[in-house]
């Protein structure tokens, strides 16, 4: 690209999804044009996680840079220690996520200036927003929480407001691009009876409406299906802003809205995203991770006592699935023997994962695994996951509905024979991709099951940032539950470099003067 970095806006970041794809993406020349110059998040532990990464970034092209980065990985230093050893690159990586957290809406002062700071240095080259809004007052589920809220409000709730804030961000840096993702229920969310996605939409494409700012106009494009009118782009329904991630690469049914923000006066129009033909599944990019054990979350936590529960449940799961399956009878699931909880070794090479995959995950080869811990578990609640893992298995990746349990193996839940609760217990088949990684696997792995009845456990933050195609050397910081949180709030960052792909090319054909 002849005009050199573009500068990048990341609002909203999270863990940093969204930026990781859109840096790393490489121009014909071999350049990564994409430089994040201010990540914004508030959540303390995604804010130090997105710090950490933004270092990596800096020093990954340095041999001893790396050296000392995987050193950190493997324990060898703290953060700190780290980062003095760096205190240039730790310097930037700080000053690019603001140095602690910020919050739109409530440190705008602050974020405003160092936006517009950014936007006066950077020139006349190309500049791009990412992020979307917290999808809380949107989600199905949230707006189901919400309806249970006594006297709420949806009209005073502000995060169904936090998108102005998005446009105030438009008004001052006003980019090239802008990338705007958020979860499917926006399409339907409702404010005093009326849907708002089209005014969301009209705001975005006239930003002045709501910022009394002077701001360009912008074509709102959807990356997966072709607009009538390149010049005025209008869709036949909004579901066509709705990716469905399972088509582009990444082994999980993530649904989400994301809209592409062209400025008016640039040429040409944005190609979508090409479709994979084969779709990755579960097994695929996990089966190359060290295998664990789970553990028990209210009792003496022993590897013996494990294997002898988890083998004694073996034996009642054959018994009951007998009833249900022909084959089950020849159905091995005694439990590994001397498993740990917690692995770090190197991984071997992964055979059975598509190559496009291997590359995205394995690109800068990190000593050991990380993140990949489980958690303990219920006595009672190991038997279901065996179950679960089994009868799913055995069902070809089907997994058990709460009518498919045997009575003795229900749990004391009022609403269990509601049909509200029927996926209580849900595996994440191995011949399949998984379901939508959400923040709630922070809370239980009842919905994250492992497929491998041996191991008898949820899914590790590791196995569920693969489902979510974050690189095996992404470190995330904070507690185990703050991780999972992170893992399930982030964009998939391979589908965000495809994304990134789709705006480098309309932008090298706007500065470049080549298609």
């Amino acid at each position: 690209m002849e005009t050199g970095e573009v500068l990048v806006i990341d609002l909203f970041a999270g863990p940093g999804g969204l930026g990781e794809g859109i840096s790393s993406v490489a121009d014909v020349d071999g350049s990564y044009p994409f430089r994040i110059g201010v990540s914004v998040e508030k959540e303390p532990s995604a804010h130090k996680t997105l710090t950490t990464r933004a270092f990596y970034r800096k020093i990954k092209n340095s041999e001893l840079g790396l050296a000392y980065y995987n050193d950190y990985l493997m324990g060898a230093y703290t953060r700190e220690e780290l980062f003095a050893y760096f205190p240039i690159e730790a310097e930037e990586s700080l000053r690019e996520t603001l140095y602690t957290p910020h919050a739109l809406g409530d440190d705008n002062k602050e974020i405003h200036s160092r936006i517009s700071e950014l936007v006066k240095a950077h020139g006349d080259k190309p500049r791009v927003v990412i992020g979307g809004p917290p999808c809380q007052a949107y989600s199905l589920a949230g707006r189901s929480r919400n309806a249970g809220i006594k006297d709420y409000k949806a009209e005073k709730d502000h995060r169904n407001f936090l998108y102005k804030e998005y446009l105030k961000v438009l008004s001052i840096a006003q980019p090239d691009v802008f990338v705007m993702e958020n979860v499917r229920g926006i399409l339907s969310a409702k404010l005093d009876g009326e849907v708002m996605f089209p005014k969301i939409l009209e705001d975005l494409r006239a930003p002045e409406r709501v910022t009394r700012i002077e701001t360009p106009r912008y074509k709102i494009f959807s990356l997966v299906v072709d607009a009538n009118n390149p010049d005025d782009p209008k869709y036949d329904d909004f579901t066509d802003f709705l990716i469905k991630s399972e088509n582009y690469g990444v082994p999980q049914a993530r649904h989400r809205v994301i809209l592409l923000g062209v400025r008016a006066d640039i040429e040409g129009t944005p190609r979508t995203l090409n479709r994979l033909e084969h779709k990755s599944t579960v097994e695929q990019v996990l089966a190359d991770l060290p295998k664990l054990r789970s553990g028990f979350s209210k009792r003496k936590d022993t590897v013996k006592d494990w294997e002898s529960v988890v083998s004694n449940n073996a034996t009642i799961v054959k018994r009951l699935l007998k009833k249900q399956f022909k084959k089950a009878q020849s159905l091995d699931v005694k439990p590994l023997k001397k498993l740990a909880r917690s692995a770090s070794q190197p991984i071997k090479f992964p055979s059975q994962m598509p190559e496009h995959l291997i590359e995205w995950y394995r690109a800068a080869e990190p000593p050991c695994v990380l993140n990949h811990e489980t958690r303990g578990h219920m006595e009672s609640d190991l038997l279901r996951y065996a179950y679960s893992a089994a009868f799913t298995k055995l069902s070809g990746g089907i997994s058990p509905k709460a009518h498919d349990f045997p009575a003795d193996l229900a749990p004391a839940h009022e609403n269990w024979n509601s049909g509200s609760h029927a996926d209580r217990f849900r595996t994440q088949a191995a011949n399949k991709y998984s379901t939508t990684v959400t923040s709630h696997i922070s809370k239980d792995g009842h919905y994250f099951i492992h497929y491998d009845p041996k191991q008898c456990r949820s899914l590790t933050v590791r196995e569920a940032a693969r489902l979510q195609t974050f690189p095996d050397n992404y470190k995330f910081e904070g507690t185990r539950t703050q991780q999972y949180v992170q893992v399930g709030n982030a964009v998939p960052p391979y589908l965000a470099q495809q994304i990134g792909k789709v705006v480098m090319e309309l932008l090298n054909y706007n500065y470049s003067g080549c298609e």
